[in-house]
């Protein structure tokens, strides 16, 4: 795109060039509008030509313009630059100035204390923008940038699942993201992913962060994706002895290969950090109990358990000392293994048949119970809780709306339980009301999914009638559905006040002054007096259209 000045939507003027990536140029512009200075993001023309993605991406970069949190980078509009031969979407963004991430860690390990500081800045966005219902979908340090304060601001949010949603492969996904270093499991085979995707990705930023280097390195985007699916990382502090040991744990439970081994949320990794940044390190043996239980048993000791079978099978020193147990034994042997079976069995059916049925479970009604309580709830019961977060008018934000499955049904314990939570009231944009007619305005509201409230008329002398001044919510406002929206309209009159007595100069003025026209009309019947006096008008006062024409007689005879 050229470094010219040009202005987008007539609105912003795009200037320097401040940054690149694989999927779009970033520009430092203005928004003539609002009179502020905004980041404008262009995405690469080859993505536009796809008009899936176009469609996709404008509903994402949408959905990302309802977050506001301090922690992410805020979306203010979104569009489509129709001046080239293909229209090319853009962003226009909150402009932060700062360092990125990845800048900082191309120094190498950063101090534990600034690392858990930068991820639990991370977490903090991500736990806004998972209960509103957004998936990053490509966390990573080059979307991270620190502020000379030292806050964590979070970008580019939606706008990896627009580009994911219109990528067939993980080669094209790969080329358009960028490095295949921070995707999780899930994502490198291509299956759905929620929100405990971003949180995989996050444990590779604080991987990277403690060691200065990512946990799976290869020489291409497969091979580095191969190794998030199959092959155990190294705890932090092989690679980096200063490292604290007490994060090792919390870095390999969030790079679990299967998602419901991670942490379930982003307040549950920030609570984790927070409480083993202050405590005591785990020891090296139960760090391999937690790496085993995480990816299963390690291959180098299957392999020595192997070895050391086959040595046991072809060792030739341990010979028999007697040719094998008389039949009698065989037959013996044989009765009282049946007796033995027998017994267990009615011992089972008989006296264990309640402990067996208690293993399973019935589904507490937890609808409108906050989603801390309903898990705490859940895992009392020894059930698995997956939060999914949904738009709810009656249920209130951070509360349960429904489960899957429904209470009071019985299911196995360790059963997964999709609980719903409310994420509020879905909102709407308030549309452009003002310059429109009352007519068009009361559609608008309407299709929006607002209420129309009172309308006021009052006098405008350069509106005609019927058409909106003033609205009681602003264009672009994010409101509840529902809300009423008043509206001032223009009754399309002045009032004229009684000219009489007015000298012709100052009622020619006062006329002006309202947007009437003045017609001085010479009156011969009546002896002219000096200045000229206006003795009538062609119009009574009171209200009047707004652009008539007004004479004003005055006496001109001898």
């Amino acid at each position: 795109m050229s470094t010219e000045q040009r202005v987008l939507a007539g609105r912003y003027r795009v200037d320097q060039l401040i940054g690149h990536g694989g999927m779009a140029k970033v520009y430092r512009g203005y928004d003539l509008t609002l009179g502020r200075d905004v980041a404008i993001k262009v995405l690469d023309p080859e993505l536009a030509r796809d008009t899936a993605f176009r469609t996709r991406f404008r509903l994402e970069a949408q959905a990302a313009s309802r977050m506001s949190h301090p922690s992410i980078v805020r979306v203010f509009d979104a569009g489509e630059d129709d001046s080239a031969a293909q229209p090319v979407p853009y962003i226009v963004m909150e402009l932060v100035e700062g360092t990125l991430l990845k800048a900082i860690i191309a120094d190498g390990p950063v101090p534990a204390a600034d690392a858990v500081r930068y991820v639990d800045g991370i977490l903090e966005a991500l736990e806004y923008s998972h209960k509103a219902g957004v998936i990053h979908r490509d966390i990573k340090p080059g979307n991270v940038m620190v502020t000379p304060k030292g806050q964590v601001k979070v970008m580019d949010f939606g706008i990896a699942r627009a580009v994911s949603d219109s990528s067939s492969t993980v080669a094209e996904t790969t080329q358009i993201i960028g490095t295949a270093a921070y995707f999780s499991p899930e994502q490198a085979k291509g299956e759905p992913v929620d929100a405990r995707t971003d949180l995989y990705s996050t444990g590779v930023v604080l991987y990277e962060l403690l060691t200065g280097r990512q946990p799976f390195r290869g020489d291409s985007p497969v091979a580095v994706a191969y190794q998030h699916v199959s092959e155990t990382p190294v705890p932090p502090t092989e690679v980096n002895e200063l490292s604290p040991g007490a994060l090792d744990p919390i870095v390999l439970r969030a790079l679990a290969k299967d998602p419901y081994q991670r942490y379930p949320d982003a307040v549950s990794f920030r609570s984790a950090l927070d409480t083993a940044f202050g405590g005591k390190a785990p020891s090296k043996k139960q760090i391999g109990a937690l790496t085993s239980e995480l990816y299963g048993p390690s291959p180098r000791a299957a392999q020595e358990t192997a070895r050391t079978l086959r040595q046991l099978s072809s060792d030739t020193t341990m010979t028999r000392t007697q040719s094998g147990p008389p039949v009698a034994w065989i037959w013996a042997g044989v009765a009282l293994l049946a007796v033995l079976l027998a017994s267990v069995l009615f011992w089972v059916v008989t006296v264990q048949g309640p402990s067996v049925e208690s293993s399973s479970r019935t589904i507490p009604d937890l609808v409108d119970v906050s989603s801390e309580r309903a898990q705490e709830a859940l895992e009392e019961l020894d059930l698995v809780a997956t939060l999914v977060v949904e738009p709810s008018s009656d249920i209130a934000e951070g509360n349960v709306t429904r489960t899957d499955p429904e209470a009071d049904t019985t299911v196995a314990q360790g059963a997964e339980v999709t609980v719903y939570v409310s994420s509020g009231a879905e909102m709407v944009t308030v549309p452009r009301l003002v310059t429109m007619s009352q007519t068009d305005a009361e559609k608008s509201l309407k299709d929006a999914g607002l209420q129309l409230g009172t309308i006021r008329q009052v006098n405008d002398k350069d509106q005609a009638a019927g058409f909106v001044l003033e609205a009681s919510e602003e264009e672009g406002a994010e409101v509840a559905p529902g809300t009423t929206v008043d509206l001032v309209v223009a009754s399309g009159s002045v009032t004229l006040r009684d000219l009489t007595g007015f000298t012709l100069d100052a009622a020619t003025e006062e006329l002006e002054t309202l947007g009437l026209s003045a017609v001085p009309t010479a009156d011969t019947s009546c002896s002219a007096v000096d200045p000229a006096t206006v003795t009538s008008m062609s119009l009574a006062p009171g209200d009047v259209p707004v652009h008539s024409t007004v004479e004003l007689r005055y006496c001109s005879g001898e």
